[in-house]
């Protein structure tokens, strides 16, 4: 299924993204138009305490005009900035903790229909006090919680954050002791 780009205007300039609009021909001949947002791209992180606690936060999402328990995350500051440089500041940032353990575990988009951002997921291990000051907008509360709660937590649907969800989908063989796994 070839769709084949026509043509592509800005439509608007904001800090964090950029909004375009393309317009295709579809693979039966047709034109169609799409908004697509186009983002750096962003990182989402689970650190991970040494009493086996993930770190969340608890933040108020305006969109949703909720306060959401999530994972730490941010936003890459340009395309020349690495997602693994950007997890590094966002789990300073949102926990006062830097890990001294990165692990890359995989990324994904977080709305391939109408958003070019790709979240890569780190695990952060071996943490240790280094922060830094927030984003002036955030306003985070700090909540760490067992690891296994965690997970049910997320799958009783007492966490609708995708990007939170995703993440612990990708870490959980990485979170799970072994002898846990085969019950």
């Amino acid at each position: 299924m070839k769709f084949k780009l026509i043509d592509s205007e800005p439509v608007f300039k904001g800090r964090v993204f950029t909004i375009r609009r393309d317009r295709l021909h579809t693979p039966d001949g047709r034109q169609t138009i799409f908004e697509i947002v186009e983002h750096y791209g962003s990182v989402v992180i689970l650190p991970v305490d040494d009493a086996g606690n993930l770190l969340f936060v608890r933040q108020y999402r305006h969109a949703a005009q909720l306060d959401l328990l999530e994972l730490p995350a941010g936003t890459l500051d340009s395309p020349q900035e690495t997602p693994r440089h950007c997890a590094a500041r966002e789990i300073r940032e949102e926990t006062g903790m830097a890990a001294k353990t990165l692990l890359e575990l995989g990324k994904f988009y977080l709305a391939p229909g109408y958003s070019t951002e790709l979240m890569t997921v780190f695990l952060a291990r071996d943490l240790y006090p280094a922060p830094l000051a927030p984003d002036a907008d955030e306003f985070l509360e700090l909540e760490k919680i067992p690891i296994a709660k965690a997970l049910t937590m997320a799958e009783n649907g007492e966490m609708p954050d995708a990007k939170t969800l995703a993440a612990l989908l990708l870490a959980r063989s990485h979170l799970i002791p072994t002898q846990e796994k085969k019950e």
